[in-house]
């Protein structure tokens, strides 16, 4: 697992007790908190949002990951930054202002991530793979937990490994939906950085040495 970080997906905690959530994360050797922030828009549930973050930033030192499946992102990020956001990502399908989107995070402090969901292809971000710190590819369709991983997308993983290389870029690359203990071997060896894990994460059956 060296050099990998697993970011365990508050989707799928207890919403009774995120803070039990948080540490539990840390007490499993979590690499980052994942935060799936969803609007009821481009998703079709509500998650929670920077009340949430902000409740929660006492309880780790952990770097939050702020995944954004909403509509105008843009106007989201410098309140979750400032609620203690330290990677803020926001998804290419609805973002035709993209770049200035990542200047601004980045102006913040903060990590840019770009996501793409399972449709989208990876010539829709190549433009972007230099400016950028995480690429996240969306495993499943977002907006829902406990869905099964797509085996077609570890695909892009591999994808933009090889990009990176060519590049020579430094993003991390990050894969999000149905990680599990049965499937987090595809997608380490595809070649993700980040592993998101929320269902199997929190009913102990992907354990993270």
């Amino acid at each position: 697992m060296e050099n990998r970080i697993l970011a365990p997906s508050l989707l799928s905690a207890d919403f009774s007790n995120l803070g039990a959530a948080v540490k539990l994360i840390e007490e499993k050797n979590g690499g980052a908190v994942h935060i799936d922030v969803m609007d009821g828009k481009f998703v079709p549930e509500i998650s929670y949002g920077q009340p949430v973050v902000k409740s929660l930033r006492p309880c780790t030192k952990l770097p939050f990951d702020v995944h954004l499946m909403v509509d105008q992102a843009a106007q989201q990020i410098e309140s979750f930054a400032k609620q203690g956001a330290d990677w803020i990502t926001f998804h290419i399908e609805n973002s035709p202002d993209a770049q200035q989107i990542i200047d601004h995070i980045h102006s913040l402090g903060k990590k840019a991530g770009i996501s793409i969901k399972p449709k989208t292809p990876v010539s829709a971000i190549e433009h972007l793979l230099k400016k950028v710190d995480i690429v996240l590819v969306m495993t499943v369709e977002p907006g829902f937990g406990g869905q099964a991983l797509i085996p077609e997308c570890l695909d892009k993983v591999t994808q933009l490994c090889a990009l990176r290389e060519n590049l020579g870029a430094d993003y991390k690359i990050s894969v999000d939906g149905g990680i599990n203990e049965k499937t987090i071997d595809a997608a380490i060896k595809a070649g993700s950085d980040i592993l998101v894990s929320g269902s199997a994460f929190f009913s102990g059956r992907l354990v993270w040495e």
